[in-house]
């Protein structure tokens, strides 16, 4: 087997990336060297790979599937939004501009080609590259500049397949129009369709499935069911869960509750996905200060706007909480940019205030001082903390946090502790099985809870079940063999128009 297939979708968390990692998974178990691929992704939730460079989370889980570290090459093109005009814009891993949606037209040219040869290097490298859209595949107002739909689609000739949710309602409208609206050109290229997330019984969807496919002379490839408890790497603010599915009943007495904060700006908010694989953990998104009050443990991750997510903490009473907890002795962990929020003063002249330099109180909760840098630190470092190692961390950051001078702290990873209160620019080190143990066990006796952690549970072990869960999904449930054909041979000659679709 040898080629591309481009997995679109009707519209943004509609499966994309959870449908490309279950394909790719599939297809590492029948052998096929197989690599994931996004030329373009808008996600504040990143990773950072062997080379030093910073994608999007969802290719790092996507390699994952296939058996592979991660790399730049699989997403060359990484968005961070700032605040709703401004993006951070990194090529090949490294911070490259700050723009705007109208100032990326003028990026375009120099974007597509480092796409389309990071997508040659990997077509080089393995027999199938499979790729995964943003947003939506139909959005004709961004056309001229697309590079991770069509646009790629066009420029390699990739069969795509566009998948639809109908969990949200609406799923044969989305997918016809998606179709309807596109040139002559780009329809030749859309190949079939997939429906994600049904619950039910797949037979009552038969007239309309079998409807859609004589409207648009394209099959239907499968349906994949519903299915609960496989949580990965989210990207899309969209898909970010309110409550984490609970891994089991606790060990001991009581239950974890940990509430994580849902900043406008989050970023990297996987790193309490950790917290959730542990037997009598309960972690939720929330917004709310009176369960952030409630909680045994609260946890402010990380955002790509420090100041400004800051002050909606201070507008939403949640500082306010926060600030109550820690001098009760009630556990809060700070991540990155909710670890700058710990701090006593922020200086910042990177993210809310370019080039001009600009200094903001923190929550006074920890006896350091922020100053950003336009120079951005990635790295994977190692340490330990709490008795134990700590080997699947990642630092992305502009802020360097230093010890108020005078001012003594205990030592956490990168950051420091005092109290019940913990702050470190480390993501994913609660991926580290004894570490996150050992750290529940601190918190449980701050918060006077009888929690026992599970002592075998492995987060590798859980998140490549999950990934083996989607590769099932794939294989019982979609047309693997007419998958396959498109791969090998292409999109098939001569499918149909279908009106009106738009201007070429």
């Amino acid at each position: 087997m040898r080629g591309g297939l481009l997995v679109a979708g009707t519209t943004s968390d509609a499966g994309k990336s959870v449908v490309a990692a279950g394909v790719c998974r599939w297809l590492r178990r029948k052998g096929v060297s197989v690599a994931p691929f996004k030329a373009m992704n808008m996600s504040n939730n990143s990773v950072v790979t062997g080379d030093g460079g910073e994608i999007g989370r969802a290719q790092a889980m996507q390699a994952a599937a296939c058996g592979l570290e991660p790399t730049t090459a699989m997403n060359p093109v990484l968005l961070k939004p700032g605040d709703d005009r401004r993006s951070h814009v990194v090529v090949r891993g490294r911070p490259f501009a700050e723009a705007s949606a109208l100032s990326f037209r003028d990026l375009y040219p120099v974007l597509r080609a480092a796409t389309l040869e990071a997508y040659d290097e990997l077509a080089g490298g393995f027999d199938v590259v499979v790729c995964e859209g943003a947003g939506g595949a139909a959005e004709i107002n961004l056309r001229a500049t697309d590079l991770a739909n069509l646009g790629l689609a066009t420029a390699r000739h990739l069969p795509t397949v566009v998948v639809g949710d109908i969990d949200r309602g609406g799923v044969l409208a989305g997918l016809f129009g998606t179709l309807a609206l596109l040139s002559a050109a780009d329809q030749a290229l859309l190949c079939g369709f997939v429906v994600n997330k049904f619950r039910g019984d797949p037979r009552l969807l038969g007239d309309g499935l079998d409807r859609l496919s004589e409207l648009t002379g394209r099959p239907v490839l499968g349906v994949l069911p519903w299915r609960e408890g496989l949580t990965l790497d989210v990207e899309d603010s969209l898909s970010q869960v309110r409550v984490l599915p609970e891994a089991g009943p606790p060990l001991g007495a009581h239950r974890l509750r940990v509430a994580a904060v849902r900043l406008p700006r989050t970023s990297n908010a996987t790193d309490v996905e950790a917290l959730a694989v542990e037997p009598g953990v309960s972690v939720c998104w929330t917004a709310s200060a009176q369960e952030v009050r409630d909680a045994d443990l609260v946890v402010l991750p990380g955002t790509r706007a420090t100041v400004a997510d800051l002050g909606w903490l201070h507008g939403t009473g949640i500082a306010e909480a926060v600030t109550e907890r820690a001098r009760a002795g009630r556990p809060v962990l700070g991540v990155c940019g909710g670890y700058q929020m710990l701090a006593e003063r922020i200086t910042d002249g990177v993210e809310s205030a370019p080039g001009t330099p600009r200094e903001t109180a923190g929550l006074s909760l920890l006896p350091v001082e922020v100053r950003f840098r336009a120079a951005k630190t990635v790295g994977r470092p190692t340490g330990q903390a709490c008795g134990r190692p700590v080997t699947t961390a990642y630092e992305i950051h502009h802020g360097v946090v230093t010890l108020r001078h005078g001012a003594t702290a205990e030592q956490f990873l990168d950051g420091f502790r005092r109290g019940a209160v913990w702050g470190t620019t480390w993501h994913g080190a609660l991926e580290s099985d004894g570490f996150r143990r050992a750290f529940l066990c601190e918190v449980a006796e701050l918060a006077g809870r009888d929690f026992v952690p599970a002592p075998d549970v492995s987060f590798a072990a859980v998140r490549a079940a999950r990934l083996d869960a989607l590769g099932d999904l794939v294989a019982d449930h979609l047309d693997t063999t007419a998958l396959g054909d498109l791969i090998d041979e292409g999109p098939p000659e001569n499918l149909p128009f279908v009106p009106p679709g738009v201007p070429t």
